[in-house]
C-alpha cells in the first residue's frame, strides 16, 4: 500500500477509483492520474478474486510502483456483479467501507466506467467520469487478456515484462 499526501488546488477531499486493473494499461494510468488531479487524496481498489487472470498483491504492487503518490488497497473478494441485485449491491458496499482507509469520504468515485455513478450515489460521493469511451488510450484490460502481444506497448515496463514473460507465446523460428 503506498499513501498520498495531499495535493494543494484539488477539488475533492478524497477519491476513489474501483477496478480489477487486470493487467493494469496505460489506460488506467490516464485515470488514476486525472482523479488525482482532482483529490487531495486519492484511493485505488484494486479488485482480487479467484478468477484473475493476473494476482492481486502483484496488479496493487505495479499501481503502488506507477503512482507512488496514491494509496493502493488491494480488495479480496469472491463477489460478482448484477447491478439488480440490492442484496449484492448491499454487500459491495460493506466491503469498499470496510478497506476505506480515511474517516470521512469518499467524497467522489472516480470512474470510465457507467456503474460508477450508482457506486457513487450508494456510497453518498458525487460520481466523476473520465474518458469513458477510451479516446485517450483506447484499450482495455479484455483486449490485453485477449491478445497481450498486440498491446505490450499499451503497457507501463514493470506490467509490459510480466505480461510478455506469463502470457505472451513465443514464435518459434
Amino acid at each position: 500500500m503506498s499513501r498520498s499526501g495531499g495535493r494543494s488546488g484539488a477539488v475533492a477531499p478524497t477519491g476513489l477509483v474501483v477496478g480489477r486493473f487486470d493487467p493494469p494499461h496505460l489506460g488506467h494510468s490516464f485515470l488514476i492520474e486525472s482523479a488525482a488531479a482532482q483529490c487531495a487524496r486519492l484511493v485505488v481498489y484494486v479488485n482480487s478474486g479467484p478468477a484473475d487472470a493476473a494476482p492481486g498483491r502483484l496488479r496493487a504492487a505495479w499501481l503502488g510502483e506507477l503512482h507512488p503518490d496514491v494509496t493502493v488497497v488491494e480488495v479480496v473478494h469472491d463477489l460478482h456483479t448484477n447491478w439488480h441485485d440490492e442484496a449484492l449491491w448491499a454487500r459491495w458496499i460493506e466491503l469498499f467501507r470496510s478497506y476505506w482507509p480515511y474517516r470521512d469520504g469518499p467524497h467522489v468515485v472516480v470512474s470510465s466506467e457507467g456503474y460508477s455513478s450508482e457506486l457513487a450515489r450508494r456510497l453518498g460521493a458525487n460520481p466523476v467520469i473520465v474518458d469513458q469511451e477510451r479516446v485517450t488510450v483506447p484499450v482495455s484490460a479484455t483486449m490485453i487478456r485477449n491478445d497481450p502481444g498486440r498491446h505490450l506497448h499499451r503497457l507501463a515496463e514493470p506490467v509490459r515484462t510480466w505480461v510478455a514473460a506469463n502470457w505472451v507465446t513465443p514464435i518459434d523460428p
